[in-house]
């Protein structure tokens, strides 16, 4: 009921969004955590826990097995393992979620980049009873090579220790001992049985040693506004409004989604790459002007004078400019079996904007087990993580990738099959 009002009043749709991911080795029971946040949060209709319940039986497993929740590719269910990322959107009266159920294995590290890019946080599950693993640090290092500002270790299993606060306190130091050499910004520890549902949503009686929070109720309260840059005035250019109707016959609207910082109506801002400066003139979004708009929202704003702007172009402040440059180093996330070629071309994608690109040269190579770099073998294939400089055919406007997530990342595509490359972030 409560729910229904939000949505007949549109407090739903205006509803804050949280975007989360879980990553862990295999069997370290991602799927079946989500299954449980999604059944005690009653984010599931009858008939699709009926159908687990009914695959689960002809199975023989004691119980419902939450995990075919996510599995939704045919070999993931045969295998009981994830391969791809699934999605799964699911929502309480206090927030919005989007879940992206990455995979453990390395030979899926693309994936697991692809699902952890957006985050808001991420989830790393670790078995109780195996402790903190390489696939850990592997993951923990491509939660914060993504910047992803909220990490929370959960502790799974705890069910097959007895509940032991020893175990879950030994977990704790040994994460926290390699967490020190990264940059993790905000993190959490929880001791759960995904299973059993303790400490998932609802509190758990069998370990009163634990007096923090559920995992539902960090995800619901964890404070996520500052997780976009609203220093740096940055609105990349999507489309240029022109309706060509008498009533609006000199209508010119410029719409994108703002990538960061505070747009207000007056204020004084520059187009890039002309360098011309004008003020805001109005600022619409779909509900109607305003008279301000930040990160990440999508609006149309028009400005005071005629300036030649297309897309690709950029709306700055006029003292906070972004760097702009032919030549980038960047840490790239190869995605495809075709290996990177030196001094090949590719096509690039940054923002709104798109052009070309050729690779100068290869740094090295990151060994995500070990963290070690890789000076010797420079060849770039599937899966690999290294770091290359490139040159563009036509300079950026861009910030560094841990400065801004937007204006920081890139993407290379094939030019002769349209196919993604590798996703990049800016040093």
């Amino acid at each position: 009921m409560e729910n229904q009002e939000q949505f007949d009043s549109g407090g739903y749709l205006n509803m804050e969004l949280l975007r989360f991911t879980t990553a862990g080795s295999v069997d370290d029971g991602k799927s079946t955590l989500i299954g449980r946040l999604l059944y005690d949060s009653k984010s599931i209709f009858e008939d699709q826990y009926e159908a687990i319940k009914k695959t689960s039986e002809q199975k023989g497993e004691e119980y419902v097995n939450l995990a075919l929740l996510t599995d939704g590719l045919r070999a993931e269910r045969e295998q009981g393992i994830t391969i791809d990322v699934a999605y799964r959107y699911f929502s309480t009266p206090k927030r919005k979620f989007i879940i992206a159920d990455t995979p453990g294995h390395i030979q899926y590290t693309r994936n697991m980049v692809t699902g952890a890019s957006t985050a808001n946080l991420a989830i790393i599950l670790v078995d109780a009873r195996k402790g903190v693993v390489e696939q850990t640090f592997r993951h923990t290092f491509i939660a914060t090579l993504l910047q992803i500002p909220h990490v929370c270790v959960c502790i799974n299993k705890m069910d097959l220790v007895d509940y032991k606060e020893e175990v879950f306190e030994k977990v704790k130091h040994d994460f926290k001992a390699f967490a020190s050499k990264l940059d993790i910004k905000d993190l959490h520890f929880i001791p759960i049985s995904a299973l059993m549902g303790d400490n998932v949503v609802d509190r758990s009686e069998r370990m009163s040693w634990y007096n923090g929070q559920t995992l539902l109720y960090l995800l619901e309260t964890i404070h996520i506004g500052n997780d976009h840059n609203h220093i740096d005035c940055r609105f990349p250019v999507q489309y240029v409004v022109r309706p060509q109707k008498t009533e609006f016959h000199d209508y010119r609207g410029f719409a994108g989604r703002i990538a960061g910082g505070i747009f207000k109506k007056g204020d004084k801002v520059l187009a890039l790459p002309s360098g011309f400066a004008t003020t805001i003139k109005s600022i619409n979004t779909f509900d109607g002007e305003v008279e301000e708009a930040f990160a990440p929202m999508s609006v149309t704003i028009t400005l005071n004078d005629e300036i030649d702007i297309s897309r690709g172009d950029m709306i700055v402040r006029e003292n906070n400019v972004p760097h702009n440059s032919q030549d980038l180093d960047i840490m790239v996330c190869w995605m495809n079996e075709k290996k990177m070629v030196k001094g090949g071309k590719y096509a690039l994608k940054h923002t709104t904007k798109d052009t070309r690109c050729m690779i100068k040269d290869v740094k090295y190579k990151l060994n995500i087990n070990t963290l070690h770099r890789n000076e010797e073998d420079l060849e770039i294939g599937l899966n690999d993580i290294a770091r290359i400089s490139i040159r563009t055919t036509s300079p950026l406007f861009f910030d560094s990738y841990k400065r801004n997530r937007n204006t920081g990342s890139v993407i290379l595509i094939d030019e002769g099959t349209n196919e993604t490359l590798a996703a990049g972030m800016i040093i």
